[in-house]
């Protein structure tokens, strides 16, 4: 399975879309927040199962502001972060993964990318691919593939 995973494109879709093409067939789009009215092309663009959530500047969207969902066996909880105070760490969001029972949590906000095996939770933050605040500037994103066993690998990926 390949899973394609972004945040915090702030409506600024071109690069969202060259990767949809890029990395196509994708059997999911994976949307941390933060996408400002662009839901259906996100959507239309992916070609496959996509989940998005609300990010804190999504003020007019019916999008959820949580969603938890499977990928096989992985129980995954999607959300922006920004109510879980990502911005001050990741206690609360750990805290709040291990009380949903979660997997992996995947969230946006920051953007800047990160995995994170804390334990029995895996972090994941594809950063943002319209605003990059991590050194260097870059904008992220992160491809999440499964081997037959359905094991997760993540890899961050950096545009020039």
């Amino acid at each position: 399975m390949k899973v394609l995973i972004v945040s915090d494109t702030h409506r600024m879709d071109g690069l969202y879309q060259r990767l949809c093409k890029k990395y196509a067939p994708l059997d999911m789009v994976i949307h941390c927040g933060d996408v400002e009215g662009s839901e259906e092309l996100i959507r239309e663009s992916a070609g496959c199962t996509v989940h998005m959530v609300a990010g804190n500047n999504d003020y007019f969207s019916d999008l959820p502001k949580d969603k938890e969902f499977n990928i096989g066996k992985l129980k995954v909880w999607l959300t922006h972060g920004h109510n879980y105070y990502i911005s001050m760490g990741t206690e609360v969001l750990k805290a709040e993964a291990r009380a949903r029972g979660v997997d992996i949590v995947m969230f946006g906000h920051t953007h800047r990318p990160l995995v994170n095996y804390a334990g029995d939770i895996i972090l994941i933050n594809p950063g943002s691919l319209s605003y990059p605040r991590q050194e260097g500037r870059k904008p992220t994103y992160i491809i999440m593939e499964t081997d037959k066993n359905g094991e997760p690998k993540f890899e961050i990926k950096y545009l020039p």
